[in-house]
């Protein structure tokens, strides 16, 4: 695996909303790549950008500079297109904007301590939300739910968020999920699952939305990380998976369904000693970890690509998880992990190469 001792050069990172293209920005300027190919789809160097994020596969983008030019204030949110290369409108606020999220119906502008909701097409603000000090810009959005969830840290002091319908927009539930305040939160595409990590980072949590009940805990390990990103298969069919990096520098692979996908063992002696919740969190049949898939404390975005039946080298039936990750230190790497349903695991790193040096018309990256 290619390593970089400098500094992160990237300053932010994401995919779009079906995880087929992806962005990033540094003090130059962004690019825009296909996912499945590394293709460079677009590239603007016009100074720094703290946020690129995309409308799915369109040509509209929605882009917040560093400040390092006027026009580029962290306080003002453009939206970019890529086919004509102009600004087509933008929207000015009293502080620095946080994170952005889109759906084909609504626009989310978060904030430190408020965010806004605002019909995409119209931009007419439809909701203004109150929030507790978030330096962090935590947020998540399901942009493929109807209701468009959105959920926000409720808390500085313990790991609890609110989950809103912005189609509407209204609250709709408080999930309590952690002692120490969150690190790091996702809702599934659906909107069915909201997952989350605290600061300590030794444990990943899932409810179900609409219940706002405990649906699955996992370990991620015993001693604290940082969790960086955190992310759902595209599919709402099973079987079900979540992803994970942190500054640990490994991946972590977990299987919300594995009882109904029959992939968990029965453990008698740990069921009879202590509860059901606690022996789901321990069973490491849900539980797969890559080791070193970047360096140690360099940031980094994920995003499942797929989940598929398929046949290892030994010809037997296994599971198939392909998994995108953009690093900070300027690579893409794909890894694909295949399980059986005796828990036996492999991985490949199937593809790797550096964002950084991409440019228009080069050849697809070929893996190293």
């Amino acid at each position: 695996m290619a390593s970089s001792s400098s500094p992160s050069q990237i300053i932010c990172a994401s995919f779009n909303q079906d995880n087929s293209m992806f962005s990033v920005a540094t003090k130059d300027g962004f690019k825009i790549f296909e996912a499945r190919n590394g293709r460079l789809c677009y590239e603007k160097n016009i100074g720094g950008f703290n946020i690129v994020e995309m409308l799915f596969g369109t040509s509209l983008l929605a882009i917040v500079g560093t400040g390092e030019q006027p026009a580029m204030s962290p306080r003002r949110l453009c939206f970019f297109n890529t086919k004509t290369g102009t600004l087509k409108r933008d929207l000015n606020f009293k502080t620095s904007i946080l994170a952005v999220r889109l759906s084909r119906k609504r626009l989310v502008v978060v904030l430190q301590d408020r965010t806004f909701v605002y019909d995409l097409n119209s931009t007419t603000i439809l909701e203004e939300i109150e929030t507790v000090p978030n330096p962090k810009g935590l947020c998540a959005f399901a942009p493929n739910s109807e209701e468009c969830y959105l959920a926000l840290p409720a808390s500085t002091s313990k790991g609890s968020a609110l989950v809103y319908k912005a189609s509407e927009p209204e609250l709709i539930c408080q999930i309590d999920a952690h002692q120490a305040p969150l690190a790091a939160m996702v809702l599934s595409s659906n909107g069915m699952y909201l997952a989350t990590a605290s600061e300590t980072g030794t444990m990943v949590r899932v409810h179900l939305v609409t219940q706002a009940t405990k649906s699955h805990k996992f370990r991620r390990g015993t001693y604290p990380s940082m969790i960086y990103s955190l992310s759902f298969s595209p599919s709402a069919d099973l079987p079900d998976v979540l992803v994970a990096t942190s500054s640990s520098g490994s991946l972590h692979m977990f299987f919300l369904d594995a009882a109904r996908n029959g992939r968990r063992q029965a453990n008698t002696l740990l069921g009879s000693v202590i509860p059901e919740s606690v022996t789901y969190a321990l069973d490491p049949t849900n539980h797969h970890v890559i080791h070193n898939v970047v360096p140690a404390n360099i940031r980094s975005c994920l995003a499942v690509h797929s989940v598929e039946n398929s046949q290892n080298s030994s010809k037997l039936p296994a599971l198939k998880t392909a998994i995108y990750i953009v690093s900070h230190d300027g690579y893409f790497r794909e890894y694909v992990i295949s399980t059986t349903k005796s828990n036996e695991s492999s991985w490949s790193l199937e593809r790797e190469f550096n964002l950084l040096d991409a440019c228009s018309g080069s050849p697809s990256p070929q893996a190293e």
